[in-house]
């Protein structure tokens, strides 16, 4: 292995990791929601794009659409119409996560719950007063 391919305290994150960029892309808190929402109900302006996501903000789905937009997951169309009209759809690109959004959410439905009992034994522990965890 080169030097290149080296950090000073190990191996470089991407060699450790490999799908840490896809997941650093892909699993930000509202990109997921973004592309599952335009998946599930296609094309879509600002508007419904907000109110099908709910909690999020505009200033964020400005920012959030825009660098999708840059990553190639999203297309941005711009009508010049009275008043203009933009419309946002997941890409080909984008669309080809939808497998993997597809195993996610069997993992969930399979699992979760699981997750959540190891959450509650993890917090219901009874540890001496000062223990390290």
């Amino acid at each position: 292995m080169g030097g290149a391919a080296k950090h000073a305290a190990g191996v470089d994150s991407e060699l450790a990791c490999p799908v840490s960029p896809v997941v650093d892309i892909v699993f930000s808190r509202w990109t997921t929601p973004i592309l599952w929402t335009l998946n599930e109900f296609g094309r879509q302006r600002f508007v419904e794009l907000q109110r099908n996501i709910r909690t999020i903000t505009p200033k964020v789905l400005t920012q959030r659409l825009r660098q999708m937009e840059r990553d190639g997951l999203v297309v941005r169309t711009y009508h010049p119409e009275v008043p203009p009209r933009v419309e946002y759809e997941i890409s080909e690109l984008g669309r080809s996560l939808a497998p993997i959004f597809a195993h996610l959410a069997d993992w969930s439905a399979e699992n979760l719950h699981k997750v959540e009992r190891a959450r509650r034994e993890f917090d219901d522990a009874d540890l001496p007063a000062g223990a390290p965890r």
